[in-house]
């Protein structure tokens, strides 16, 4: 039997549907994301199967199987998109702009770092259109699994050897009460005498609450009296009203340390340091404008620990622009 001419029967259109539902382990799922309805994506995969000659999905009950061609396609398909992203890097290029998109997560303690890096890259790449979320960290977990975002960045990367991460900033916690408190002047104090305060603390899973847990365990200190808040700036707002003592990331707090709002007392063991890194699946081959971003922070990296690391103060850099680009 001949096999039938491929390049004569696919189409670009038909590798899309294809691509999202084998991501998404489901019709319905992909419909949503490609914004079709469930038979239009139906439609496709099956004159996709008919021109490739052999199944790539079956049902059983309400569960999606894929079959070995379908993970053969997979791979195949995800180095044709690469390939044709790739040339439309190289014709931006010859065209004198590099124009694509970048989408990124990023656990909501890095949303005090990612707009810094992206207003850089913007001011040098406005083609590019660029969607950040912010998320908690089992979010950026799950986006990561599921392979929703060019990019993660988060601190505290899973250790899996089928993840490549690459670390960008430190991620300074440190202890924070209201101005006048007693640790502040104490002699001494101790991470137990911070812990007989009420703490006030971010959700089960956030990486800085897993941090701090860590280290009290490490310590030996028992974690009594805790409050959960959803937010850091609840947070800050409820150590600012005497509500409870916290451990934050210091560039959250820095504003409200330098106004005098907030105070850090000296305490052993702090700060605790982390990674704040930009993190992809290995499987997982990055776009040309993906490849552009990590080569550009790599380059900013001293330029960025210099600016966090220095008081903070106005950007006084008349490169950085927020007026789109004009039309002549």
């Amino acid at each position: 039997m001949t096999r039938p001419n491929l390049l004569n029967r696919l189409t670009f259109r038909q590798l899309q549907v294809f691509q999202a539902v084998h991501r998404q382990q489901s019709y319905s799922r992909a419909a949503e994301q490609l914004g079709l309805t469930q038979p239009a994506v139906s439609a496709q995969i099956r004159q996709l199967e008919q021109a490739l000659g052999q199944p790539l999905f079956k049902y059983a009950g309400k569960t999606l199987h894929v079959l070995p061609a379908a993970d053969a396609l997979a791979a195949s398909v995800q180095a044709i998109f690469g390939q044709v992203s790739s040339l439309q890097m190289e014709l931006s290029e010859l065209a004198g702009t590099i124009r694509g998109e970048l989408n990124i997560a990023a656990v909501s303690t890095a949303q005090y770092v990612v707009p810094h890096i992206l207003a850089r890259f913007r001011a040098r790449y406005p083609e590019v259109q660029i969607r950040l979320r912010v998320c908690n960290r089992v979010q950026a977990l799950e986006r990561l699994a599921e392979r929703r975002d060019d990019l993660v960045i988060m601190g505290m990367v899973p250790d899996d050897p089928n993840l490549v991460f690459m670390p960008i900033l430190d991620n300074e916690l440190i202890p924070v009460v209201w101005p006048g408190h007693p640790l502040v002047t104490a002699d001494r104090p101790t991470l137990e005498d911070f812990a007989r305060h009420y703490l006030l603390m971010r959700e089960p899973g956030s990486g800085a609450r897993t941090a701090f847990e860590d280290f009290a365990v490490r310590e030996r200190i028992s974690l009594h009296h805790t409050l959960e808040l959803g937010t850091n700036e609840a947070i800050k707002q409820g150590v600012m009203a005497h509500l409870g003592v916290a451990v934050l990331p210091r560039l959250a707090v820095q504003l409200e340390l330098a106004s005098g709002l907030l105070a850090s007392p000296r305490l052993p063991g702090f700060p605790l340091r982390r990674s704040w890194c930009t993190v992809y699946p290995k499987d997982r081959y990055p776009t040309p404008v993906t490849e552009l971003f990590l080569r550009f922070v790599r380059e900013l990296l001293p330029e960025l620990n210099a600016h966090f690391r220095a008081p903070m103060t106005p950007i006084d850099t008349p490169t950085l622009l927020c007026l789109p680009a004009q039309d002549d």
